[in-house]
């Protein structure tokens, strides 16, 4: 069966160049011509896993990385599997970006504008954004691009070509083009939520010069926006050709490039599953007074729970010694948890 490079691999993609013999095209140019950008597309992945597990941390699927349930549940076309690629993608190029940025990449810098116009701070004269108030510095001053600009067109560019690779590139896979998709949303996820900031320059405090710059948000934010569109994904069926998506409900609106998409119904997660990869959710630890997704009803799938006294280390009666050096004892923490049948 054919299958996009979402396959369980794109989680390490170190360990997708030690098979390098079986790579071709654009994968195998990076693993041999840039190692240090496949280890940072490695350390995005990563991201985007620890990211994933945050966001669904009181889910009965809770992201768990476990290699061989995890790859099991990436071979489906499911909400949760959309989330894994569209977050991984992102961390591929929020990673990379910052890479360039903080000058650890050689192949790329600070963004500069290359040829094309770049998109005006608002609240600044003739900039599509409100002016400021009449008479106001933010309405008067003048500005102009400069800074370290994070480069996202480059941390997309290698994001793309190697999460997007494909193989056997000529017949129709509805699973590769719903994976291409939910990539791409996830890239246009951190694109979305990059902000300008700018710094004021002038004699005695004054504003009389702005310099802006393209600024990456927070990767926790680009966690909570796919977890929104996680909530609103869409469900699709592929053409008789295998070459395009529809909405699987005619009724619906067809989704745009931000959506996430999937095209088969998730597994309930509540009992241990080899074939789908559900780890369930016995001994899971919940909130017996929360209604929600964290509470035990729900987590536990109706099975009950238990109350268990366990023993914590952590760090305690913690003080800071000049200079530099945080000094810390271990404590034992005796916490009542609640755990699902």
């Amino acid at each position: 069966m054919e299958k996009a490079v979402g396959s369980p691999l794109v989680m390490d993609p170190i360990s997708i160049c030690r098979k390098a013999r079986r790579l071709a095209g654009w994968q195998a140019e990076l693993c041999q011509a840039e190692p240090e950008v496949v280890e940072e597309l490695a350390r995005g992945a990563r991201l985007g896993v620890r990211e994933c597990q945050f966001q669904f941390r009181f889910r009965r699927w809770n992201c768990s990385s476990n290699s061989k349930a995890f790859g099991r549940i990436l071979q489906q076309d499911i909400r949760e599997t959309a989330f894994v690629f569209a977050i991984t993608a992102a961390g591929a190029s929020h990673a990379v970006t910052q890479a360039c940025s903080l000058g650890e990449l050689l192949q790329c810098g600070c963004q500069a504008p290359r040829g094309w116009i770049l998109p005006q701070p608002s609240g600044l004269p003739g900039t599509p954004g409100p002016p400021g108030p009449a008479g106001s510095l933010e309405g008067s001053v003048a500005w102009e691009w400069g800074g370290c600009g994070d480069d996202v067109d480059y941390g997309d560019e290698k994001s793309r070509l190697f999460m997007d690779a494909r193989d056997n590139r000529g017949r129709g896979d509805m699973r590769a083009l719903v994976q291409l998709h939910n990539n791409e949303a996830g890239r246009l996820a951190v694109r979305s939520q990059t902000r300008t900031e700018c710094k004021c320059h002038g004699l005695s405090g004054s504003c009389a010069l702005r310099t802006c710059w393209q600024k990456l948000p927070p990767f926790r934010e680009v966690g909570a926006l796919l977890l929104e569109r996680f909530h609103g994904a869409s469900r699709v069926m592929g053409t008789n050709d295998g070459k395009a998506l529809l909405p699987a409900v005619r009724t619906l609106k067809p989704p745009d490039r931000a959506d996430l998409l999937y095209a088969a119904d998730s597994p309930d997660f509540c009992a241990p599953n080899r074939r789908t990869g559900s780890p369930g959710t016995r001994g899971r630890a919940c909130n017996s007074s929360a209604p929600d997704l964290s509470g035990c009803d729900l987590l536990c799938c109706g099975r009950g729970h238990r109350q268990e006294s366990v023993q914590f280390e952590e760090n305690c009666l913690c003080r800071f010694q000049w200079c530099c050096v945080v000094q810390c004892h271990r404590c034992s923490v005796l916490r009542q948890l609640t755990l699902c049948l």
